[in-house]
């Protein structure tokens, strides 16, 4: 697959009101319910990138900045930051919008990996991406490196093999644990 897509092509907008059953004691969305709509989004993005199926790889990177509360709109946009092979980096951002206060807040971000599958459940090549803008650009960059690390911290790859993670603390040989 040789196709190479555009960011804004992947791009996702969802709105969400945080109603009474969506809340915790305190009256502010539970954590799980918008870790349920993030991976929605998210999941969108992918298959608007893949135009396939995709599977939730990991979800990471998540910080909680602020409490969205009881009658908030909650506005998630997700875009494909890098492609793999079969994988495709979603990066989504959350606001909450008081709409009666005229206030809107950044709430939340986060990373999720998808892979995209064929009808047998099984990786399927996806487009190469093609960021424009100078916030695309570094998404981008940085994509490969949260990919190590990921890679890394799952032992799905040996720490002397993350050769961008390196670069970026400026290890240029592997140090070995002392034994």
């Amino acid at each position: 697959m040789a196709k190479t897509k555009k960011v804004q092509e992947s791009e996702v907008i969802m709105t969400e009101m945080v109603l009474p059953n969506d809340t915790n004691t305190l009256n502010n969305l539970m954590g799980g319910k918008l870790m349920h709509w993030l991976d929605i989004v998210g999941a969108i993005a992918a298959q608007k990138h893949s135009n396939r199926i995709v599977v939730t790889a990991s979800a990471d990177s998540i910080s909680f900045q602020h409490p969205i509360h009881l009658g908030n709109v909650v506005t998630l946009k997700a875009q494909v930051t890098r492609s793999f092979n079969s994988s495709m980096e979603v990066y989504i951002e959350v606001w909450a919008e008081d709409i009666p206060a005229n206030s809107k807040t950044k709430t939340h971000r986060a990373f999720f990996t998808y892979v995209a599958v064929d009808q047998n459940g099984r990786p399927i090549e996806v487009p190469k991406l093609e960021p424009g803008t100078e916030e695309e650009i570094e998404l981008f960059d940085g994509a490969l490196r949260r990919r190590q690390l990921r890679l890394v911290l799952s032992k799905r790859m040996d720490p002397k093999d993350a050769v961008e993670l390196k670069s970026i603390f400026g290890l240029t040989e592997v140090i070995e644990p002392k034994k």
